[in-house]
């Protein structure tokens, strides 16, 4: 069972399995929300760590609000710290998710089932590393990564339709770290790189901003533009995430350079080595672009997210500066002009999401309908599908946000 600090409880926070004081004594059990006497309890007999095998969320919204204010209140470094890993809630858990939503989100099907587990798995291993539990055990990572592998292997390009797709609520960072994963094992997988080159790549997307979790927040989440201390202090990161993963999780130097050498550039000008061109590690250049890519469409507490489309544009301008030439084609034909779950509008007005892409007829994908051209949402049940291959008459016209959607759809 994993130790989690008891100044990480809050009340209203539920575990999948029950939450031990020691090896035979049950605190709550599963599915049973955290209540503030069970806190109490455990400041007056002492007790600092607390024992489970279970995930913790806030299913109740009051709760997670609570929560969110008290970390914000709270003195202790460690409640504050845990906003950084939640609350989350997995928007396919929640009757209202919108009829807008991906069919694999909406009809919470297995492959989101495991995209949701995957995050919630990479929260706390996160949780822990920024808690310093055990951290010599790279066990639980190792099997997350190979956990992740198999998954884009059973489902291919689809597995990454939930990097724009997927509606978890909260774990922003490891959101992150899965994206960037799974984006970096596709990108690995299309090389047809040894399987275990493409675990390491893995395990380096998983962990390359770990070392953000050792940054004061002020920096990481201020609005606005960083001072050059700042920008100094934010740039140690690829150091501090090295030291955790070949000092504290006890990995190879080979994974190492991966995340030491993930904001390296192709023309000689990244951090922290300068470094340029193939001296960069393989992994470093995959992990960067993945990076990239993830980090344009996710929302920021400094900006908005941008769509696919332009993400995919914003790269392939690079011109060779940041990024791999060779390995940016393989991104490309992998991810398509409009990625999986990117929205689009129809020349005749029609919105849609993308669910199938083509590398042969990159502007030519197959949609999800969820606006036709009358503004009418299609019937919940099957829905309707257009494959703009056949549909010549139709072509899309442009991009669109989720925000956007979501005000049409108001």
């Amino acid at each position: 069972m994993k130790n989690i600090a008891a100044s990480l409880l809050k009340p209203g926070m539920v575990f999948t399995e029950p939450v031990y004081i020691d090896p035979s004594s049950v605190l709550v059990p599963a599915g049973v929300p955290v209540q503030q006497k069970d806190l109490d309890n455990l400041l007056t007999w002492g007790i600092e760590f607390v024992l489970t095998d279970g995930l913790p969320s806030f299913p109740d919204a009051d709760n997670a609000a609570d929560e969110k204010d008290h970390a914000e209140s709270d003195p202790n470094p460690d409640a504050v710290q845990f906003s950084m890993f939640g609350p989350a809630e997995p928007a396919a858990t929640d009757k209202t998710v919108p009829a807008f939503s991906l069919p694999e989100v909406r009809e919470n099907k297995s492959a989101y089932r495991g995209y949701t587990s995957l995050v919630e798995r990479v929260n706390m291993a996160l949780l822990r590393i920024h808690t310093r539990e055990n951290l010599h055990d790279n066990r639980q990572i190792t099997a997350i990564a190979s956990d992740l592998l198999q998954m884009v292997r059973d489902h291919g390009k689809r597995f990454a339709s939930f990097i724009l797709g997927g509606e978890i609520k909260g774990y922003e960072m490891a959101k992150s770290s899965v994206n960037t994963a799974i984006l970096s094992a596709l990108m690995a997988h299309e090389l047809k790189l040894p399987n275990h080159k493409v675990l390491n790549i893995i395990i380096g997307a998983l962990l390359h901003d770990t070392g953000m979790l050792r940054l004061p927040r002020e920096i990481i989440d201020k609005r606005g533009e960083l001072s050059q201390p700042e920008r100094q202090v934010m740039r140690s990161h690829p150091l501090l995430t090295y030291k955790i993963v070949t000092k504290e999780l006890n990995y190879s130097d080979d994974l190492g350079e991966i995340v030491l050498q993930h904001h390296e550039r192709w023309d000689g000008e990244g951090y922290p080595s300068q470094i340029a061109g193939n001296n960069i590690e393989l992994g470093a250049r995959i992990v960067s672009i993945a990076d990239a890519f993830e980090a344009m469409t996710s929302q920021k507490p400094y900006r908005s997210p941008i769509t696919g489309y332009q993400a995919m544009k914003n790269l392939l301008s690079d011109n060779s500066r940041r990024f791999d030439p060779e390995l940016l084609k393989a991104f490309t034909l992998i991810m398509g002009i409009y990625p999986i779950g990117s929205i689009i509008r129809l020349n005749n007005g029609t919105i849609g999401r993308i669910t199938e892409a083509r590398t042969i007829a990159p502007l030519r994908p197959r949609i999800q309908v969820l606006l036709d051209e009358c503004g009418k949402a299609p019937p919940k049940k099957g829905g309707v599908a257009i494959d703009l291959l056949l549909e010549k008459n139709l072509y899309i016209t442009r991009a669109m946000t989720a925000k956007e959607l979501s005000g049409l759809n108001a």
